[in-house]
């Protein structure tokens, strides 16, 4: 048989099935259009009066009616959850998440932390607190790390902090002098603490001695700062600024690296310190207007903190840079936020920024800025706090810093207290323009006119000008008649 052959037998075996399926569709076709056509002619001779009732068409049968029974609440809540999976699965994982992580923090927060102590019962652990005893912040990380087994030593700069120091009342809280400014005397005393360090101790007399180890040393910077436009900023506060606040800690670091990057103790014992740096980070992480002191200052303690920890890190010693948000301060001294709230302050860790009186201001400067800055200080962060809410407890920040002197957190960058992630977040990735939209900055519709003062001044110069370049050349900023400076000119000091 040939292929032409097979193909015509193909062609009329499909005959029969193509003929059947068309006249399906044929007969469906007049069914549909038949039972229109019969039901049209039953409902005209069912309406027309003249035939007789007997003769009339009977109408199709009503459908059956369905009876509804009430449902009961439990039948109602499974119907609707069938409903609304969906729904209910993002609602359950979120919820479980959530409790999850609520008692994970709270077996996190209670975890027992204490240092290690020698078979005599001994402290063995050292740290070091370089910041201000009179700082309620560093009063607070010395004796909780004393109550955790830690020897602290605070960094002190003459009998003022001695007194500080030893007011606390604590034996195992001592004054460790470095005099940063003279680095011959500030050597002299590292190296005479590192021979303490290496000699042996005991606990009680004719115990077993122990060596000591140094676990960490925690820069706490001064967290004092000034709120005010940077036009009124005389130079010299500027100068100040940078020389107690970042000068300073700079230093500090710089004195203790000799002692960080040797060993002390014995091979087989011995540990890294650690380094800690802490620093406020509400105002840094979005930089608002009016706060130029602590932006520039915390800014550049995150870019050293950065550096620091780049060039210790081939030497195995960490380096942490804690940022912390808002602070309780209630939870470390119950009498100091009662009287606090007596006296209508609020009970932060962290010290607000020192407001700028603006009837100090030159008239210019209060046109130009004080509308501004009056918004701005009523605003949420006009303090570096989140205002109507109390910070989180201090405890927070004391187990961090435990967490990171025993190795538990080894995060380069550790966020304590509220507001801390939230505005590190904004600061990222929310505009510059709508953050201070929101502070209440406004667009400031007309300027003063600018005001010479110079033309009654004796010192204005000759006719050539050169008297006046070389006034220019003998003052350290823009030169200014004396007698009208303190009103003319913002950058005069009161």
């Amino acid at each position: 048989m040939s292929a032409d052959d097979q193909v015509f037998l193909d062609i009329l075996s499909s005959l029969p099935f193509d003929i059947v399926r068309c006249s399906s569709d044929i007969a469906d076709f007049i069914d549909h259009h038949v039972e229109q056509i019969s039901d049209s002619i039953r409902d005209v001779l069912a309406s027309l009066d003249w035939i007789p009732e007997n003769l009339k068409p009977q109408p199709p049968p009503p459908a059956p009616t369905i009876l509804t029974m009430p449902t009961s609440f439990i039948e109602r809540t499974s119907n609707w959850f069938s409903r609304n999976r969906i729904l209910m699965g993002v609602v359950v994982g979120t919820t479980g998440f959530i409790i999850y992580r609520i008692y994970q923090n709270n077996v996190h927060f209670h975890k027992p932390r204490r240092a290690r102590r020698s078979r005599s019962g001994g402290r063995v652990e050292v740290v070091v607190i370089a910041g201000s005893p009179a700082l309620p912040l560093t009063r607070s990380l010395s004796i909780d790390l004393e109550r955790k087994g830690f020897s602290v030593y605070v960094v002190s700069n003459g009998s003022l902090d001695d007194t500080l120091i030893r007011g606390m009342s604590r034996v195992d809280i001592q004054p460790l002098f470095i005099d940063i400014i003279d680095p011959p005397s500030a050597g002299g005393s590292i190296e005479r603490f590192a021979r303490y360090l290496q000699m042996p101790h005991a606990a009680v007399p004719n115990a077993k001695k122990h060596h000591l180890s140094l676990s960490a040393v925690i820069l706490i910077p001064s967290l004092h700062y000034q709120t005010s436009p940077i036009a009124t900023i005389p130079p010299s506060s500027f100068a100040d600024l940078f020389n107690t606040h970042l000068l300073q800690p700079i230093l500090t670091i710089q004195t203790f690296l000799p002692l960080l990057t040797a060993r002390l103790g014995p091979a087989d014992k011995f540990s890294p310190p650690k380094v800690l740096v802490l620093t406020p980070s509400i105002i840094s992480s979005i930089n608002p207007p009016f706060h130029a002191p602590q932006a520039t200052v915390c800014s550049a303690l995150t870019a050293f903190t950065e550096v620091l920890a780049g060039e210790l890190r081939p030497l195995s010693i960490p380096v942490t840079h804690i940022q912390m948000g808002s602070l309780d301060f209630d939870s470390f001294s119950s009498r100091g936020a009662h009287q606090n709230n007596q006296r209508g302050k609020p009970i932060g860790l962290l010290p607000a920024p020192e407001e700028s009186n603006t009837l100090s201001w030159p008239d210019s400067a209060r046109h130009t800025y004080g509308e501004n800055y009056i918004n701005q200080t009523g605003s949420v962060i006009s303090s570096g706090r989140l205002h109507g809410l109390g910070g989180n407890s201090i405890r927070e920040l004391h187990n961090a810093v435990f967490d990171v002197i025993d190795g538990s957190n080894k995060s380069a960058v550790v966020r304590v207290g509220l507001g801390a992630n939230v505005y590190g977040f904004v600061g990222r990735w929310v505009p510059r323009s709508l953050v201070s939209w929101m502070m209440g900055i406004r667009k400031v519709d007309e300027l003063v006119a600018w005001q010479s003062s110079s033309s009654s001044s004796p010192r204005s110069g000759s006719d050539n000008g050169d008297t006046l370049a070389h006034d220019v050349s003998q003052e350290s900023f823009i030169a200014v008649p004396l007698e009208h400076a303190a009103e003319t000119h913002v950058w005069k000091e009161a």
